[in-house]
């Protein structure tokens, strides 16, 4: 449909590890729990308010499942760019249809930052059509080396 836009854009704390699982093709996928929080003094009574979403996000980007499992953990910071999804699956249980909507990281349009996490390390991450990830690299950093061969 021409003239439509499907792309959701976060900035929250993970409430957990992420969770990384093997699929039957043999590629991994993560899945993340997301928190976002509002805050805003009440008019009335002057108390300060805060609510708090909860966001599902799948990757299945391979070059930024394996970043996640390696440098996200609990309390990171982390912006995403993906796209909204809704799933119907069957409920073993109670035997009934569920829905699930999640922020789906996959292709191209999908971007991961770490804006904090436990070393305080900011990594920007985005997928490209080849599953191309920049990983993070810590011979990319400046050296203070001044033992350099110059020739004058």
């Amino acid at each position: 449909m021409a003239g439509s836009l499907n792309k959701v854009l976060l900035i929250g704390r993970l409430g957990a590890d992420p969770e990384v699982k093997q699929m039957v093709n043999g590629k991994s996928v993560a899945r993340l729990s997301i928190a976002t929080s509002n805050t805003w003094k009440d008019k009335n009574t002057g108390e300060k308010k805060e609510k708090t979403e909860w966001h599902r996000i799948v990757i299945f980007n391979e070059g930024l499942v394996k970043v996640v499992q390696q440098y996200v953990k609990k309390g990171a910071q982390v912006y995403i760019e993906g796209q909204l999804t809704t799933r119907k699956w069957n409920d073993e249980k109670s035997g009934t249809e569920k829905y699930s909507t999640e922020v789906v990281l996959q292709g191209f349009n999908s971007a991961f930052k770490i804006l904090s996490s436990k070393n305080s390390q900011s990594e920007n991450l985005q997928s490209g059509n080849d599953d191309s990830t920049s990983l993070p690299n810590e011979q990319s950093a400046p050296s203070n080396d001044l033992d350099d061969e110059i020739p004058f």
